[in-house]
């Protein structure tokens, strides 16, 4: 006696493997994006000569070295320097500020309060995970 071989009809398609492949794919543009974005990636931009250059920059950068050294754009400040270079700074920007783990807190907190006292509310402050 011969066996029949009876086929299953799929009422429905299986999207699970499809989901696995669209995160996999998803992961890999945002781990990508990401590198670019920090610059770890090198990637040469093509030049356009006819192009307006922007005079406001989007963030600007104020690091606290362990030494209790303050740099504003990689400019060496001391503290009231730092105040006049941020009243010059629109409101709209943002403030990355990057302290050294070794950095005392006393001068977190000396560019915390010149911030505030300024009413820039922008603010990203840098660490490691």
């Amino acid at each position: 006696m011969k066996c029949k071989k009876q086929f299953k009809k799929f009422d429905q398609i299986n999207v699970i493997p499809f989901i696995d492949i669209m995160l996999v794919l998803l992961v890999m543009v945002l781990t990508t994006a990401t590198f670019i974005k920090q610059g770890v990636i090198p990637v040469n931009l093509p030049e356009a000569k006819a192009t307006e250059k922007e005079d406001t920059k989007k963030e600007v950068t104020v690091y606290v070295n362990a030494k209790s050294e303050i740099f504003f754009d990689k400019e060496k400040v001391n503290l009231k320097e730092l105040q006049q270079k941020l009243s010059a700074v629109s409101k709209d920007q943002t403030v990355v500020l990057r302290s050294d783990k070794e950095s005392k807190f006393q001068d977190f907190v000396n560019v915390m309060d010149i911030l505030k006292k300024l009413g820039h509310e922008q603010l990203y402050i840098v660490t490691k995970e």
